[in-house]
């Protein structure tokens, strides 16, 4: 797989209409980045590959006659949430690019089981519900809390930075607890070192502590028409964080339907 193609966009493909908005979201970035786009699509049955192979090949020739790129397919058998990381960790994937329902819905790649097929990659994915709108990739939002981990994205900033002309918001919140208070106030200085040393346009932004960050990111990001929002998802996420949401699904699934990118945070640091 490696011999073939150069870190594509991987596109999680279940035939539905937000797959279809990560496809047209996927066609915009592999443009730009002058990457191929694969669409990957996990079946239960090693007999239902072969069907889905021709079904996956003939939208992909659909795509390309409207398009003008033609994307890769592969379809598995086997669970969408191992699955698909696997192909991505055999592509060398530069990042995928997943639809999702929001929080209402549960099946397939959509809902809270969305930050179960993210959690865990090393590459990122970036989550739609939406077609791409006007507001393209000008302003990022970037919230930043006490944990560590929250500086490993910062290399995805830049990333980002270097594909699009865009402004960053360093989002955060004030605590009362003056541990956390310290370590956030670490983590704002090494933000600001680093996007100073890259040259790279930001913004500080306190927000409003009563909101909660979650609250307050996806608030701040609709307020300034924001086109991403990039996050960092928990390390070590429990099994109830998938069922009743965890902080960073509640801006995967924003009301606003911006587009988020998630990065998890490496198992060897």
């Amino acid at each position: 797989m490696n011999e073939t193609l150069n870190k594509p966009i991987i596109v999680p493909w279940d035939y539905s209409d937000k797959a279809e908005c990560a496809l047209i979201h996927a066609i915009d970035f592999s443009k730009i980045l002058s990457k191929e786009i694969v669409l990957v699509h996990i079946v239960k049955k090693e007999s239902e590959v072969a069907i889905n192979v021709e079904k996956l090949n003939s939208k992909a020739e659909e795509i390309n006659q409207k398009y003008g790129v033609r994307p890769q397919v592969i379809v598995k058998q086997g669970n969408i949430f191992s699955e698909i990381k696997s192909v991505m960790e055999d592509c060398d994937a530069q990042m995928a690019i997943m639809g999702t329902h929001g929080m209402k819905g549960l099946q397939k790649f959509t809902g809270s089981w969305a930050l179960k097929v993210i959690t865990g990659s090393k590459a990122p994915f970036i989550v739609v519900q939406d077609m791409p709108s006007e507001a393209d990739v000008q302003k990022v939002v970037l919230p930043l809390d006490f944990k560590l981990e929250e500086r490993e994205k910062l290399v995805w900033a830049h990333f980002i930075a270097s594909t699009f002309k865009c402004k960053f918001y360093l989002c955060y919140i004030e605590s009362t607890d003056p541990q956390v208070t310290k370590r956030t106030a670490g983590n704002l200085r090494a933000a600001i070192n680093y996007l100073e040393n890259k040259g790279i346009n930001y913004q500080l932004q306190r927000l409003d502590a009563k909101e909660g960050l979650a609250t307050a990111t996806v608030n701040f990001a609709k307020k300034i028409g924001s086109g991403l929002i990039i996050i960092m998802t928990t390390k070590n996420i429990r099994f109830q964080d998938y069922v009743l949401g965890a902080a960073e699904q509640q801006i995967i699934a924003n009301s606003a339907k911006i587009p988020v990118m998630c990065v998890n945070p490496r198992p060897d640091l």
